[in-house]
């Protein structure tokens, strides 16, 4: 994909965020939710007709001939949210005022979670993406629990002028978040965007990302395949080739203590299994680094 695509929220990558927003409505549905989005079933009303997507449990079941996938996908976005919902509340615990979600879609942790007073948190998407979310969130009288400061920019850009432009302080410490962005970035601005959040990262700061191991031959993946036919993309098509350095090697390199845990170990933290696709679902890595 070149750098001057953009996606709405029913083309592209667009589509995928739809996609995660009903996983997240599926598991607020859930009796023993791991998260709470009040947003999320909205995102999913608010999209064309012919994006029907399941919003509660009873509506996967009745996905005929989608079960499997969608029950992979709900219980695996149940744990992703809650894992990074728990990183950056971490971060905001231990005094980091400075959040920046990275890709951002139709996240909506501004608005759900708890923040500190003197919370400020950045968003970075897509212009359109980011258009047809406030909407939706303004529909539902959503109101931000910390200063919240939506930045549109295409990461494979110059997206830091753009964060600085919006107000951010590199002085001061940040939790940075990249959840569902890497395997969409060519190779070389995924390198970029690990250093520029380097050199924008006052000492103390923590990022979490969301990491694949082997994309190229995950996507490969029959059941992956089948339900990104299902959502109307080419995923294979959506995802840069290339020859990638390992995350840990970039970030060590950069000086970030790095640490790692499979998205399996993540899920019996929190009572769940990922049985399903295991060509998928044992490449998943959660992804937590530190500048000293």
């Amino acid at each position: 994909m070149s750098s001057d695509q953009q996606w709405d929220i029913v083309t592209g990558v667009g589509v995928t965020a739809l996609a995660v927003a009903a996983g997240r409505a599926i598991e607020t549905a859930r009796s023993d939710a791991l998260i709470q989005d009040p947003y999320a079933a909205a995102f999913v009303a608010a999209a064309p007709a012919s994006l029907a997507l399941p919003v509660t449990p009873q509506e996967l079941r009745e996905r005929s001939g989608q079960e499997e996938l969608w029950a992979l996908m709900n219980a695996y976005l149940g744990v992703r949210s809650r894992v990074f919902d728990d990183f950056l509340t971490g971060a905001a615990r231990d005094g980091i005022r400075q959040v920046v979600i990275l890709a951002s879609g139709l996240d909506t942790r501004p608005f759900r979670l708890e923040w500190p007073a003197g919370t400020r948190c950045f968003e970075l998407d897509q212009p359109l993406v980011l258009d047809f979310k406030l909407r939706v969130l303004a529909q539902q009288d959503a109101r931000a629990e910390c200063a919240h400061t939506p930045v549109p920019a295409d990461l494979r850009e110059d997206w830091p002028a753009a964060l600085e432009a919006a107000g951010f302080d590199a002085a001061l410490p940040t939790a940075w978040l990249a959840e569902g962005l890497l395997p969409y970035l060519p190779p070389e601005a995924e390198e970029r965007l690990f250093k520029e959040i380097d050199r924008l990262s006052a000492a103390g700061s923590r990022v979490a990302v969301e990491y694949v191991l082997d994309a190229d031959l995950a996507v490969r993946d029959e059941l992956l395949q089948d339900g990104s036919a299902a959502l109307g993309i080419d995923l294979a098509a959506l995802l840069p080739r290339g020859e990638r350095r390992a995350l840990e090697e970039q970030l060590t390199a950069l000086g970030w203590a790095y640490d790692s845990r499979s998205a399996q170990e993540s899920a019996r933290t929190h009572g769940r299994t990922l049985s399903a696709a295991p060509a998928v679902t044992d490449r998943m890595l959660h992804v937590f680094a530190r500048r000293p």
